[in-house]
């Protein structure tokens, strides 16, 4: 009882930490930067300084509990301020929905060096074995082997020691469907498939080459991927999650498509925000344009997300054709199919509604074009009687009919009748204009 009190006690102070950055934060974003602003600011940073202190201060267990009572921003907000060395053995400890969350909003580290993870089975569990050496990849008899951005010598190491054909990662190309899945004659089967990574600052599909060879998975790759994290995770916290290699290449195919399925949610909560802009009555020109980029974003990340189903579907379908699989990885195959089957239908609606927000958008420029003209040729309409008098004024006969009358009084007297036809211009199209509104509403009415 005194541990829980102790916990809620530790969220209670997190929770104040965290309004007090919002509030400070609100108040630094709805003004300009002041030396007002410059305090508040500091105020923000010393804030985030105490969350971080409390935060080191907590054990795993604790700060998992914590995580899980959070709501979304504050969770992230706290995951943020949490060491990298301690990330993953608070992963261990959260739901499987909050880490899929977590390790999907955290972005890949681009300045990580070149990476060999190797992991075998422990207790029905993968563990993975360090490899600072070639002598301990020698050691080491792995179902899993995993290759970031490898050197040239790491590559041919797991060549030679296992005899496996690795490609570069290099030369992983937009290959053609039949070169990117095939089996060679030693037994080798290939695979080169698309893995989505989503950014805040990017999204993109990364190309992932698989080599399944005497029961082990070789994957290659440019770049870390939420997936592989994700499934590192799991395979390390639950028991007997995999008992083979290609048990772990249908969780990372299975693994993608949670991945896919998380950032089709992402798209929809984004598009609702836009949505809402779209359904006011007046939009200006430059937030059209806003909105018009906006949706652009979402339609390139929901094209990239149906080529990556796609990919991973075909991938599946030759596993499936190829009869390598055994009867319990073809029944989770099949799951699989069901949830793309579900994401492309998802995709297309997507794919309409990203339409519909366009046109509309499109619709406000149009109107605003149109009311730009009609205030055009309002102008032009009420000035045309004004310049044909004007041109009358500027003849010789006007000289000739006002002569014995002060320019001052027979030019004053001019612009005033000039600017009264304007005037009375002016309000005759505006009572036509009125009259023809009133009559097409007691036309639409009487029709209902």
């Amino acid at each position: 009882m005194s541990e829980k009190n102790n916990i809620d006690k530790k969220l209670s102070s997190i929770k104040n930490l965290l309004a007090k950055q919002n509030l400070v934060g609100n108040l630094i974003q709805r003004q300009e930067m002041s030396r007002q602003d410059i305090v508040e600011s500091l105020i923000q940073k010393q804030n985030s300084t105490e969350l971080e202190k409390l935060v080191k201060k907590l054990e795993v267990n604790d700060i998992a509990r914590i995580l899980e009572a959070l709501i979304e921003q504050e969770r992230i907000v706290v995951w943020d301020h949490i060491e990298t060395s301690r990330r993953d053995d608070v992963l261990l400890e959260v739901s499987d929905d909050i880490r899929m969350d977590l390790v999907s909003d955290e972005t890949p580290n681009k300045e990580q060096i070149t990476v060999i993870r190797v992991f075998d089975l422990f207790k029905g569990r993968l563990r993975q074995i360090p490899i600072y050496s070639r002598k301990d990849l020698e050691k080491a008899k792995p179902i899993w082997v995993d290759l970031v951005t490898p050197e040239i010598e790491q590559l041919e190491w797991a060549r030679e020691i296992f005899g496996a054909h690795i490609p570069n990662p290099n030369e992983l190309t937009d290959l053609e469907t039949s070169a990117r899945f095939y089996i060679e004659d030693n037994g080798e089967i290939h695979l080169h498939s698309n893995f989505l990574l989503d950014t805040t600052k990017e999204s993109k599909n990364v190309t992932v080459a698989f080599v399944l060879k005497d029961k082990i998975l070789f994957t290659v790759r440019n770049e870390e991927l939420p997936v592989f994290r994700l499934q590192r995770l799991r395979a390390r916290a639950e028991a007997g999650y995999v008992s083979q290699a290609k048990d772990v290449l249908l969780d990372l195919y299975a693994a993608d498509i949670e991945y896919s399925a998380n950032a089709l949610e992402d798209v929809y909560s984004r598009l609702e925000k836009v949505g809402k802009q779209v359904v006011k009555s007046y939009m200006t020109n430059s937030q059209a344009a806003t909105i018009l980029s906006d949706i652009a974003i979402e339609e390139d990340l929901n094209g990239k997300i149906r080529r990556n189903v796609m990919d991973t579907r075909n991938a599946l379908s030759f596993l499936m054709r190829s009869k390598l699989l055994s009867v319990s990885q073809h029944e989770d195959v099949k799951e699989i199919l069901r949830d793309i089957d579900s994401l492309d239908g998802h995709t297309s609606f997507l794919f309409n509604k990203i339409n519909f927000q366009m046109d509309a958008t499109v619709g406000f420029l149009n109107v605003n074009q149109n009311i730009d003209l009609k205030r055009l040729t309002i102008i032009s309409v009420v000035f045309m009687p004004v310049n044909i008098i004007a041109g009358i004024g500027g003849m010789s006969e006007f000289s000739m009919m006002t002569n014995g009358i002060p320019w001052q009084l027979a030019y004053g007297c001019f612009i005033l009748v000039m600017i009264a036809i304007g005037l009375f211009t002016f309000i005759g199209l505006r009572t036509f204009e009125n009259k023809r509104i009133e009559k097409l509403r007691s036309e639409n009415s009487f029709d209902k």
